[in-house]
């Protein structure tokens, strides 16, 4: 059953400014960019970082994403929660998570759509799910957990896959659809890794859009992917993050935000970082696409068909 959370940002509790994130675009913090990023002071944009780079108490990764979390909104984003998990949810992680949302106070809060952990190993990968009543059931429960935890929604981010399980009894988007309903969570559209599975598993990246259900989407994710070949011989696609966004994911991104309106929007790039110029000018292209749409509402005006 979803439950109404107060905004996370409440007047008189902040410790940083609360800077809008609404139709901006933004990229991955990399620690190698902060001068860069310093030198050009108070500019529009937004930055994300991975929770579990700031787990520690203190030190270097703290004093670098305060500064930037005192000039720019901060999209906080889960790598190893392992939601999609069979074991419950691992309760330590869970309160270092729930610190750092409480101490930077970001703008965007999300995870993924996956699972990660088995007994205590810990896997590198983001794994796929059957999608089956079962693990319907088990996912509400931990987002339920980890939306109670931090005292507000979280953004949930459909998955880059490379197998499909014959057991699964319903479609990626009924799933993700029937999950916002039960939980009251967001979602993180990656449009990436839609473009990614669709070419991997042979569908249309356009169907998969028509069918998912945009109006919940409260932050876009784009990057780059690697294509490889599979045992077979065949086109394999990698979510990779390691370069620029291709052609084909600036196309689909374009009519997501068509039917959508501006919606934050993040340029991951994770490995073979460039120099900041470079990222900064990915971010520029997108920002580019939800400038051209400002006009369009987001408050649900936009057509999501």
């Amino acid at each position: 059953m979803p439950v109404a959370f107060p905004h996370p940002n409440t007047p008189g509790a902040s410790r940083f400014p609360d800077h809008p994130v609404a139709g901006i675009a933004g990229t991955s913090f990399k620690h190698e960019h902060l001068h860069s990023i310093l030198a050009e002071g108070r500019v529009d944009g937004f930055f994300e970082v991975h929770a579990e780079n700031y787990m520690g108490a203190g030190g270097p990764p703290h004093a670098a994403l305060t500064r930037i979390r005192e000039q720019h909104p901060v999209s906080l984003h889960g790598v190893c929660m392992s939601i999609g998990g069979p074991q419950p949810l691992d309760r330590a992680h869970l309160a270092r998570f729930k610190e750092l949302v409480e101490r930077y106070e970001p703008a965007l809060v999300s995870e993924h759509l996956a699972w990660s952990t088995h007994t205590t190993t810990f896997f590198n990968d983001l794994l796929p799910l059957p999608y089956t009543d079962a693990t319907l059931q088990r996912v509400a429960e931990h987002i339920d957990e980890v939306q109670e935890a931090i005292g507000r929604p979280i953004l949930l981010e459909n998955p880059s896959t490379y197998v499909l399980f014959a057991e699964s009894t319903m479609s990626e988007t009924d799933f993700i659809r029937t999950l916002v309903r039960r939980t009251g969570c967001g979602l993180l559209l990656d449009v990436n890794n839609v473009f990614v599975s669709a070419v991997n598993h042979g569908y249309s990246a356009l169907g998969y859009l028509a069918d998912f259900p945009l109006e919940h989407v409260g932050e876009i994710h784009l990057a780059g992917h690697a294509e490889q070949e599979d045992d077979e011989g065949e086109l394999l696609l990698i979510d990779s993050h390691d370069g620029p966004v291709a052609d084909a994911v600036w196309k689909l991104y374009e009519i997501v935000i068509g039917r959508r309106g501006p919606v934050p929007t993040l340029v991951e790039w994770d490995s073979a970082i460039p120099e900041w110029p470079v990222l900064k000018a990915e971010a520029a292209a997108a920002q580019a696409i939800l400038d051209a749409h400002a006009h369009l509402s987001l408050n649900g005006q936009a057509h999501a068909g």
